[in-house]
C-alpha cells in the first residue's frame, strides 16, 4: 500500500513547543536556564560523589547513577528543542529521529528501574545497617546496574524498531518538540496494534515491577522503623528516604499519565506541557532534591568549597 512512501520518508518536521513568535524567546531563555542547572546540578553531583570519600556508599552509587541518566536523557531532547525555539528549520532526520527516541527510552527506562533499586537499597541499608556494606557490596551494585541497564536496552530496541517499521505515508509533521511515541502513532498509517500491544505489556511490566519493588521495600523498611525504640531514631532513619519518595512519586506518577493511555486519549497540546515537565524539569530537581536535604552532601560541598586547590 504505502511501501513506497514509507522508504521515502528521510526526515520528520518537529512543531516544537509553540508557533507564537512573541513568546519563543522568553521561553528559550527560560529553558536554556534549566538546562544549564541540569548540566550543572547533575555534573556536580557525580564529580562530588566521585571526588568524596564518605560518599564512597551503595546509596551514592546509586544517586551517580540517577544523575548520569537525567543527564543523557535530558541532553537527548534539551538541546535540540533550544534550537529549533529560534531555527527556522526544525527538521530531524529519520534515523536521527529514531536515535533520538533510543536514548531517551532507554535512560528514562533505566532511571524507573533504578528508583526500585534504591528502595531496595534503603531497606538494606535501614533494616539491617551492620551488614549493609556485606549485603550491597560493589559487585552487587555493579551488577544490580548491569542488569538495569541491559533491560532497559532491550526495551529501547523493541519500541524503537517496532516504530520506526511503521508506514509514515501522511504529513511529515511531529506536533512536539522532541521524537516520542504518541505524537509518532498518531502519524502513522499503518496498524499500531502492535505497537500499543508491545507498550502497555513491556513498559507496563517495567512500570509494575518498579512500583511494587518501591512499595515492597518501603512496608519493610516502615516495619523496620517501627522497630526503633526512640522517636529520634526513627524519624532520622526515615528521613533518608523521604528525597528517594519525592522522586519516586514525580517520576512514575508523570509516565503513567503519559504512556498508559489509549492513543484515542493522546493530546498533544497537553502532553507537551508534560513532556516538558519530565524531560527537562525533573532532571532539574533529582540533584536539587537530593542535595538540599542530604547532610552528607552538604558536607561534602563545604569540604569541596574550602579545600585550598594550590597546595
Amino acid at each position: 500500500m504505502a511501501g513506497e512512501n514509507c522508504s521515502s520518508l528521510t526526515e520528520f518536521h518537529l512543531l516544537g513547543i509553540t508557533n507564537k513568535p512573541e513568546i519563543k524567546a522568553t521561553i528559550f531563555t527560560m529553558f536554556l536556564v534549566v538546562y544549564l542547572i541540569i548540566l550543572v546540578a547533575n555534573l556536580g553531583m557525580i564529580i562530588l560523589i566521585r571526588m568524596d570519600s564518605q560518599l564512597q556508599t551503595p546509596m551514592y552509587f546509586f544517586l551517580s547513577h540517577l544523575s548520569f541518566c537525567d543527564l543523557c536523557y535530558s541532553t537527548a531532547v534539551g538541546p535540540k528543542m533550544l534550537v529549533d525555539l529560534l531555527a527556522k528549520n526544525k527538521s530531524i532526520s529519520f534515523y536521527g529521529c529514531a536515535l533520538q527516541f533510543f536514548i531517551f527510552c532507554f535512560f528514562a527506562d533505566s532511571e524507573c528501574l533504578l528508583l526500585a533499586v534504591m528502595a531496595f537499597d534503603r531497606y538494606k541499608a535501614i533494616s539491617n545497617p551492620l551488614l549493609y556494606r556485606v549485603d550491597m557490596s560493589s559487585r552487587v551494585c555493579s551488577a544490580l546496574m548491569a542488569g538495569g541497564y541491559l533491560v532497559s536496552m532491550v526495551d529501547a530496541l523493541i519500541h524503537t524498531t517496532l516504530t520506526f517499521h511503521l508506514c509514515f505515508c501522511g504529513s511529515n509533521e511531529i506536533n512536539h518538540f522532541f521524537c516520542d511515541l504518541p505524537p509518532l502513532f498518531l502519524l502513522s498509517c499503518s496498524d499500531i496494534q502492535v505497537n500499543e500491544l508491545a507498550l502497555f505489556t513491556i513498559f507496563g511490566f517495567i512500570e509494575l515491577s518498579t512500583i511494587s519493588g518501591v512499595l515492597v521495600s518501603y512496608c519493610y523498611i516502615i516495619l523496620s522503623v517501627l522497630k526503633i525504640r526512640s522517636a529520634e531514631g526513627r524519624f532520622k532513619a526515615f528521613s533518608t528516604c523521604t528525597s528517594h519518595l519525592t522522586a519516586v512519586a514525580i517520576f512514575q506518577g508523570t509516565g503513567l499519565f503519559m504512556y498508559f493511555r489509549p492513543s484515542s486519549a493522546y493530546s498533544l497540546d497537553q502532553d507537551k506541557m508534560t513532556s516538558l515537565f519530565y524531560t527537562l524539569v525533573i532532571p532539574m530537581l533529582n540533584p536539587l532534591i537530593y542535595s538540599l536535604r542530604n547532610k552528607d552532601v552538604k558536607e561534602a560541598l563545604k569540604k569541596l568549597k574550602n579545600k585550598n586547590w594550590f597546595y
